[in-house]
């Protein structure tokens, strides 16, 4: 009889340890996804803009597809490979979390380290077309799907907005000053064209390794601790592709660049909803949990209208200050809690 408890004791023992091991590999394997994945995309980024240049195309159209892709890489890539191996709630997690984070995380962070400055006519220029961006592909997500005709729908908006943003920038005004700034802060330094292709060959190649390792840990992970995909999606990997924003609106408020912290923040909110729900649609059709999907939806839509609230609602006007911060990061804390909590 004593044997028979000593082999149970044994055994759970032994499960134990391996539980936690693998949960030690998956952890180690999520993070080493992410760094892969923002290391490699810098260096994508840089050997596409250089090759680009080399070979003669505009300035102006580099630094705006830099800007725009660039950004939002990691979510595009890693929303892609989850949509073709057959896990679409990461897909729409990353992008509408990206989002969510982006504004609630990140922009939250910034300004509670050091209060961030909103121009009211960055916000009037670029805001209303977040804000149609968002209307529009809600009413494509009406039906809790995205068809392939839907996804290219978004990729036409993307160029929509690059076209523009390319015609805001010739413009000559105090904001087409910003956004030109924006732009050639955003190209990185030239190099040669050899170095450039390598750049752009071994960037790619890590991209889609990294992106498989993070959606499989990813998935892995939901299953252990017993939630959704979904969640998954809307948490760990939205902050884990996110981090570039996060580095961008730091090093911008270090400079005293207030305007480009915003500018990011929009212009990534706008392609994580038209590329990277665009490239997960068109590489393979989707379809949602409709409760979830307008819970999420509702809450990213609220975060966007707090961009407004946060600078001219509270506080002092045209400030996002520590107030607004700690508004941001309490909703965004919140928003966390009520997803593990309720697993899906």
């Amino acid at each position: 009889m004593g044997r028979v408890k000593w082999g149970m004791v044994q055994h759970g023992t032994a499960d134990r340890w391996m539980i936690t091991m693998n949960t030690l590999l998956l952890v180690a394997a999520l993070v080493a996804g992410f760094t892969a994945l923002a290391w490699s995309a810098d260096r994508f980024v840089a050997g596409a803009s250089a090759t680009a240049t080399h070979f003669g195309l505009p300035t102006l159209l580099v630094g705006l597809t830099v800007i725009g892709i660039g950004t939002s890489l990691p979510e595009m890539l890693v929303s892609g490979i989850a949509a073709l191996e057959g896990t679409p709630e990461i897909a729409l997690g990353n992008a509408l979390g990206s989002n969510i984070a982006n504004v609630g995380l990140i922009l939250g962070l910034t300004a509670m380290v050091t209060p961030v400055f909103m121009d009211p006519q960055l916000l009037r220029r670029e805001f209303p077309v977040l804000m149609l961006v968002v209307v529009g592909t809600g009413l494509l997500l009406a039906d809790a799907a995205l068809s392939r005709a839907d996804g290219l729908l978004l990729l036409g908006g993307m160029v929509a907005v690059l076209a523009w943003m390319a015609r805001e920038a010739r413009r000559g005004d105090a904001h087409a000053r910003t956004l030109t700034q924006e732009i050639d802060e955003s190209l990185p330094s030239p190099m040669p064209i050899s170095r450039a292709i390598v750049a752009l060959i071994v960037g790619l190649a890590v991209l889609l390794g990294s992106s498989h390792l993070l959606v499989w840990s990813a998935t892995e992970i939901a299953r252990l601790l017993g939630v959704s995909e979904l969640v998954i999606g809307l948490s760990i990997v939205a902050v884990g592709t996110s981090l570039p924003e996060l580095a961008a609106a730091t090093a911008s408020v270090r400079r005293g660049d207030h305007g480009l912290v915003i500018g990011n923040i929009i212009g990534s909110n706008l392609f994580n909803l038209l590329a990277v729900l665009g490239i997960a649609a068109v590489l393979a059709p989707f379809t949602a949990n409709g409760p979830d999907l307008i819970r999420d939806y509702a809450v990213m839509t609220a975060f966007m209208l707090a961009l407004i609230g946060a600078g001219f609602v509270v506080g002092r006007r045209g400030r996002c200050g520590r107030l607004s911060a700690a508004l941001l990061l309490a909703g965004y804390g919140s928003y966390q809690i009520m997803l593990f909590w309720t697993g899906h």
